[in-house]
């Protein structure tokens, strides 16, 4: 199996920053853990002020990583455009916990501080948590992704439909784009009318049998090459000074967020007055 390996995997240059940054020469197996232990210490941080101290730390990795500022900017507020309607409906379907509680009335309808307090740890927490993951994970190659996941022990049957999908995800696109060209060539034109959405489904159909007459090449190309169910992935190295150095640095910072989170005296941020 020596004419598809992972090494065949694309490298995904819009998921990549321009400059290489420190996080960069980070091993992928201790930025997958780190990633997803900060997302999990994320989520049980009870306060406002943990949850901006972790939105801080996650905006020090993506600078560290040098994430583009507008590509980051623009999948933050992807993010956030989903949450905005959160903002606007959890303070009135959140009840009163009190006459202090109470924020506005707006249509007879009141609104409560809590509520709010609850949707902005929300949109802290899962703003804090995006960044990491576009930081940490969102910089690693396609290759470098499933080796790592593969070195981790995971599922080896999803790991190769990660790799399936990360290889193929463009030709089928490739292909979806030529099928609609073909159709405009034919003058066709999109309305809201039975031909169209007819139209529509012919070409979700097409595409999708196309897809299988593909994936039925790959496998019996990839058996002829010797795959036996398994990809070759190398074996992983030990991890560097810089791996070990960075997990001791995000576990210290993380316990002073949590110290300073879980301090008595600084919970009235997470309170209604």
């Amino acid at each position: 199996m020596s004419s598809f390996t992972l090494q065949h995997l694309p490298a995904l240059e819009a998921r990549a920053p321009t400059e290489e940054g420190i996080v960069q020469r980070l091993d992928p197996r201790m930025r997958l853990v780190a990633s997803f232990g900060f997302a999990l210490f994320v989520v049980s941080l009870p306060n406002i002020a943990g949850l901006m101290l972790a939105l801080s730390l996650a905006l020090v990795t993506g600078w560290a990583a040098r994430l583009p500022l507008l590509i980051t900017a623009r999948r933050v507020l992807l993010v956030d455009a989903f949450l905005i309607f959160l903002l606007l409906m959890l303070p009135f379907t959140t009840p009163l916990a009190g006459p202090s509680d109470h924020m506005l009335t707006l249509w007879g309808q009141p609104a409560s501080w809590s509520g709010l307090w609850h949707a902005l740890r929300i949109v802290l927490t899962s703003n804090a948590v995006v960044l990491m993951m576009l930081a940490l994970v969102g910089t690693l190659p396609a290759q470098g992704l499933v080796q790592a996941l593969a070195a981790l022990h995971m599922p080896s049957h999803l790991v190769q439909i990660l790799a399936l999908s990360l290889r193929y995800i463009d030709i089928i696109r490739e292909e979806y784009a030529r099928l609609r060209t073909a159709m405009k060539m034919r003058a066709f034109q999109l309305r809201r009318s039975w031909h169209s959405y007819r139209c529509l489904g012919y070409l979700l159909a097409m595409l999708l049998v196309r897809s299988l007459e593909r994936s039925e090449r790959v496998l019996a190309a990839m058996r002829c090459r010797g795959y036996d169910g398994r990809f070759p992935v190398n074996q992983p190295g030990r991890l560097s000074r810089l791996d070990w150095s960075f997990a001791a640095g995000l576990t210290a910072t993380c316990g002073l967020i949590a110290l300073l989170a879980f301090e008595p005296d600084l919970r009235w941020l997470a309170e209604v007055h």
